[in-house]
C-alpha cells in the first residue's frame, strides 16, 4: 500500500493516542468523518495499522526491573531455534524476543519485579528449556528514551 500525507498524518496521531474518536481524529488531519474512517480501515485491511493496544506501566504494576538477556544455543537447526521460540513465548515475562546475529542467538526482555523474581524465572523458566548453551543477562540502570511510535518519514524514503 503507497501511504500518502493525509495516511502518514493518521498513522501519527494513531501512534500517538490509538483511542482517538474518529471525530477527533478527523479534525486533526482535516478531513470529514467518513473518508477518514474510509483510510483507518483501509490502512486495518492492508496490515498497516496492526493492532490498537493500551500501554500500562510497568513500575506501576510492581514490574520495574527490565533485563535484557542473551541466550546461545548448543545448536543453531531450524528446528532447535523454532523449539526455543515456542518455548521462549510461553512466558509473559518475556516483553520482546529477537533472533540475532553475532555472539549470542537470542535478545529477550524480561519485565519482572526484582532481583528474586529475575533468579526465579532464569531457574524455572529458562533454564529448563533443551538446547541453551550460554545465558548472559544485563540490568536496565535507567530507561532514556521507549517510543512504540515508528518514524512515519522513513517508511517513504
Amino acid at each position: 500500500m503507497k501511504l500518502d500525507t493525509i495516511d502518514l498524518k493518521i498513522l501519527q496521531e494513531l501512534q500517538l493516542d490509538g483511542a482517538l474518536s474518529n471525530i477527533e481524529l478527523a479534525k486533526r488531519v482535516h478531513l470529514s468523518p467518513s473518508p477518514c474512517l474510509a483510510r483507518v480501515r483501509a490502512l486495518e485491511s492492508a496490515g498497516v495499522i496492526d493492532r490498537y493496544v493500551a500501554l500500562a506501566n510497568a513500575a506501576a504494576l510492581g514490574l520495574g526491573l527490565n533485563v535484557f538477556i542473551n541466550i546461545s544455543l548448543t545448536s543453531q537447526n531450524k528446528e532447535s531455534l523454532a523449539h526455543f521460540e515456542q518455548r521462549i513465548c510461553e512466558h509473559d515475562e518475556v516483553m520482546e524476543c529477537y533472533l540475532m546475529t553475532g555472539d549470542s542467538d537470542y535478545l529477550i526482555r524480561i519485565a519482572v519485579a526484582d532481583i528474586g523474581a529475575l533468579e526465579k524465572f532464569i531457574l524455572e523458566q529458562l533454564t529448563p528449556i533443551p538446547g541453551i548453551e550460554k545465558i548472559r543477562s544485563s540490568f536496565a540502570l535507567k530507561q532514556v528514551r521507549y517510543k512504540t511510535a515508528l518514524p512515519l518519514p522513513a517508511a517513504q524514503r
